[in-house]
């Protein structure tokens, strides 16, 4: 087993130097362990030679040397080295990761099945999933897919017009979804390509507020709207102040007519939350037509099924309304934006919103600066008042 420096003048020198019989093995002068066995039939392959944690000797092949590079056998060899050093073993890291899933197979294998059971946003996923992450990156294993492709997805979604919070949503799932595999030892610790990769600034993240002139305009544009049902849940989302799953995931047993109240089973808190229906919402629901075969409020006729998303009719909406910057979520904060200007409390205001921190619902702070001042004067008159009776 004579010591030798492996180095691609070396490489060269091969061909005529078979051995008779058996092989023989070239050990790297450089890294301990590397090492190349030329065999009588003129094949030669790089090996890593260690000892596990049991003492027992170990051969990783690293490829044949007219199919790998010295270049990139020396790498494997240094990075396997430095592994049995941490106590690794590089044989049992090989087996383990051998079978590593394309991105798209993990994701419909594993990753949708457990957020089905455990986001409540988990269309949210297969729709960005469906549209931007599988065509790039399904057919790809997951242990293929680098840094640098990250980047560029993420790079190109900005280029493509996207908005940079949409981008960066795109970034925070992926990174989730390789998160699971390294967690369910699908992939090894440090096998994250999202980790490093910088976000963009979002400075557009921002709340939006429909005007009660743009409401009108809006409701015009749903009365002449060929899709009725979209109508029906824009104006229910804007009447109650709800979320969008919420209303799309409606079921008749959860309307209480005579309580006048929509029943949440599973809020955002994970809680229930009951949403108190107003005369525009309770009118809108009991003109709604109901299929005594499905308990869906509202629903797909093909699928039969609640609608995934109703984002290209909004889309299409708000342009011909001159909103477009306006998202479905803006009702909601439009909703509140309404109460506090009608001089309604924070505390009415984060009871009929569901939210479960009063911090959150502090954002609505700012819109009735008319009712600060009415507040205010309440003291001053008082003040005043009994100026006057002194």
């Amino acid at each position: 087993m004579p010591a030798q420096a492996l180095t691609s003048e070396f490489l060269v020198t091969l061909p005529g130097r078979e051995p008779e019989t058996n092989a023989i093995c070239y050990f790297d002068t450089e890294i301990k362990g590397f090492l190349l066995e030329h065999r009588a039939s003129g094949g030669a392959t790089f090996y890593f030679r260690y000892r596990d944690g049991a003492g027992k000797v170990r051969m990783e092949n690293l490829g044949r040397a007219d199919e790998v590079s010295l270049q990139d056998a020396r790498s494997k060899a240094h990075k396997m080295k430095l592994m049995v050093k941490d106590g690794g073993d590089p044989k049992k890291e090989a087996y383990r990761f051998k079978d590593v899933p394309t991105f798209g197979r993990f994701v419909s294998e594993r990753y949708l099945p457990y957020a089905k059971t455990r986001k409540r946003s988990w269309k949210t996923d297969e729709i960005m999933l469906r549209t931007h992450l599988l065509p790039r990156f399904g057919e790809l294993r997951m242990n293929r897919i680098t840094r640098a492709d990250v980047v560029a997805m993420h790079q190109q979604a900005r280029e493509d017009g996207y908005a940079a919070g949409t981008c960066n949503r795109l970034l925070v799932l992926m990174k989730f979804i390789y998160n699971c595999a390294i967690r369910w030892d699908i992939l090894p610790p440090k096998g994250n390509p999202c980790d490093g990769v910088e976000a963009f600034e979002d400075n557009g993240a921002r709340e939006r507020y429909l005007t009660p002139k743009e409401v009108r305009r809006l409701f015009d544009e749903l009365d002449g709207n060929p899709n009725v049902q979209v109508g029906q849940v824009i104006r229910l989302l804007l009447y109650t102040g709800a979320r969008k799953r919420e209303i799309l995931d409606a079921r008749w047993e959860h309307i209480d007519f005579e309580r006048r109240l929509l029943t949440v089973p599973i809020s955002k808190s994970g809680k229930p939350r009951h949403i108190p229906l107003s005369d525009a919402a309770m009118e809108l629901l009991q003109s709604l037509p109901r299929d005594p075969e499905l308990p869906w409020v509202f629903f797909n006729p093909k699928t039969k099924k609640p609608p995934v998303s109703i984002f290209y009719a909004w889309d299409t909406i708000r342009k011909r309304v001159g909103i477009p910057e306006v998202r479905l979520h803006d009702l909601r904060h439009s909703y509140a934006s309404f109460l506090v200007n009608a001089g309604r409390s924070l505390y009415e205001v984060q009871k009929l919103l569901g939210h479960h921190d009063p911090k959150v619902t502090m954002r609505y702070a700012h819109l009735s600066p008319g009712a600060l001042i009415d507040a205010a004067n309440v003291v001053g008159k008082v003040v005043k008042g009994r100026r006057k009776a002194g």
